[in-house]
């Protein structure tokens, strides 16, 4: 029940069935709320008016923080809760999330030095509970330097390196929806809630729009879930809510060079002369460099980077790795995303509250807003139990999520999945994959790369029209994830478009005809379908002027 040949049972599903929760939004919080509900026994629906993780949970720095950054502000009840969670987010999809040792190069005149650093990253081992294996080492300057010889040496006095963890922030997203609907949760995107129903002034459903057939129907449910990120308040909106709360919107912008351009062998986390700190890391023969913090007054669904949030990161860039020849020209492709963030009226700007609030409105609306990646997990959990205490819901069993594996990872660990890589990697050479190709799928869909390289096997015997790897990726994402547009697969499924643009750009008129062919697309959709996708190319490598 994850696949577009399903679409139009899930909607008369949607229709028919009364629920215990109607999740409004798809991106990583919506996901998880829908995931733990639906494991504890309750009926589920979830409605997304775009693609799943379009807005935010595509658009992240991709790291599950440690909350290293709250320690600055000494905050430790959040650098504990993070860490812990940061551990179990790991545990439970090893498949998508993978320790990237970060750098932290000191300066003699820089914001952090080595004894104050040494303290703060003990302090935070201690209060993220991290392994004995991943804990803080405190480098020389020539050790640093080693480990990164694209610093810049002069007054470099040392490093601190220590365990962030790397992850698809989409395909996280897209796994925790996977294991919901395992559990029976009905997802479902490109469906808008229009308008709230009403029974004596209380919450009892949504009309909700298909935007594929343009069908609407009414759904049913105890508890409507507000989860829509940087839309939360239009969402409030619909239901006449007003308070002293409202949404903050920040951008943050990240750009990628190809590793020819910026052979970076290390991830490093760096000051930046205006105070704030950003990231360098390499990834699938890539480095990417974030992120801006810009208040973002602009339509959420299409943020982009302009040429002054371009500067910026390169001006960063270049006060900490001055060899490299880093300009607009180099920039391979980029992304944005905003960041909702809570603010109270009467309050200062810099008082906004970058962690997650729940609050319950007059009609029963429960709204979700604010929160990080990191602590998804953790929100849901939070937000169920005050569903099942709300409705004394006594179907519900206790929340299990902290030791479910996500889809793809079930029976792989930290310690077994190398083996397990380089085993399936072996095998699907026999299909018709060289080596990386096959360690690559194996990697990104965990215990799921069966159903891949069943669809290679078959494509092996009968040709194809582009890459067996990339052909069986969008045959898989049709039928096992929900793929419908071409910016579905090429953004939200792959992450090609930000990692591999050209790859984008070469096999984009395969796909589409593929997705034709699957789908059914009218020539009017098609034409959309490829309008969209250029424009998202078009914003991924062009840059405009705002001050024009």
């Amino acid at each position: 029940m994850f696949s577009f040949e399903h679409r139009p049972k899930i909607m008369d599903y949607l229709e028919q069935y009364s629920f215990d929760v109607l999740v409004i939004g798809g991106g990583i919080t919506g996901a998880g709320i829908a995931l733990d509900a639906a494991s504890r026994g309750l009926s589920v629906a979830l409605i997304d008016k775009q693609d799943f993780a379009a807005g935010t949970s595509s658009r992240s720095t991709k790291l599950i923080h440690g909350g290293l950054r709250y320690l600055k502000q000494f905050d430790v009840g959040v650098v504990a809760e993070v860490g812990r969670e940061r551990e179990i987010v790991y545990d439970n999809a090893v498949h998508v999330t993978t320790p990237e040792k970060m750098l932290l190069p000191l300066y003699k005149h820089g914001t952090l030095g080595p004894f104050t650093t040494s303290v703060a990253l003990k302090v935070y081992d201690r209060l993220a509970g991290v392994k004995k294996q991943e804990r803080r080492t405190m480098l020389s300057a020539q050790e640093t330097a080693t480990l990164e010889p694209l610093l810049k040496r002069d007054e470099l006095v040392g490093g601190g390196y220590y365990v962030e963890y790397r992850t698809d922030d989409a395909r996280l997203t897209i796994e925790v929806l996977k294991k919901a609907v395992e559990y029976g949760a009905l997802c479902v995107n490109y469906t808008e809630m229009t308008e709230f129903l009403y029974s004596k002034k209380k919450l009892i459903g949504a009309k909700v729009k298909d935007h594929i057939t343009g069908k609407t129907v009414e759904v049913h449910a105890a508890q409507i879930v507000n989860a829509t990120g940087p839309w939360v308040d239009e969402v409030r909106q619909k239901d006449k809510q007003t308070d002293k709360k409202q949404l903050r919107l920040t951008k943050g912008v990240h750009i990628v060079l190809s590793q020819k351009d910026f052979p970076l062998q290390q991830a490093v986390y760096f000051d930046i002369p205006d105070g704030r700190m950003a990231f360098a890391i390499p990834r699938d023969g890539k480095t990417y460099i974030g992120t801006t913090d810009t208040v973002y007054e602009g339509d959420p669904i299409h943020p982009t980077a302009t040429q002054q949030d371009v500067d910026y990161l390169i001006e960063a860039a270049k006060t900490v790795f001055p060899s490299v020849e880093i300009t607009r020209e180099t920039i391979e492709s980029s992304w944005a995303g905003v960041r909702p963030l809570i603010f109270e009226k009467g309050k200062n700007p810099s008082e906004i509250s970058r962690k997650d609030e729940i609050w319950i409105a007059s009609s029963g609306l429960m709204t979700i807003a604010g929160g990080k990646l990191t602590g998804y997990r953790q929100m849901a959990e939070t937000i169920v139990d005050k569903i099942v205490k709300t409705h004394k819901f006594k179907h519900a069993s206790p929340c299990m999520t902290r030791e479910l594996s996500l889809s793809g990872a079930k029976g792989i660990n930290a310690i077994n999945f190398p083996d397990y890589t380089a085993y399936k990697a072996r095998e699907g050479v026999q299909y018709g994959l060289n080596y990386d190709e096959a360690k690559h799928l194996v990697q990104k869909y965990g215990t799921n790369v069966d159903a891949l390289f069943n669809q290679v096997k078959y494509l092996h015997e009968h040709g194809s029209t582009m890459p067996l790897a990339l052909h069986a990726m969008l045959l898989y994402g049709i039928e096992a994830e929900m793929v419908y547009t071409p910016c579905d697969f090429f953004i939200r499924r792959t992450g090609l478009l930000y990692f591999d643009i050209d790859a984008v750009k070469r096999y984009k008129q395969q796909v589409v005809q593929v997705m034709q062919q699957r789908l059914h697309y009218s020539e009017s959709q098609r034409n959309t379908y490829i309008a969209q996708l250029e424009q998202a190319i078009l914003d991924a490598t062009s840059f405009p002027n705002m001050e024009v």
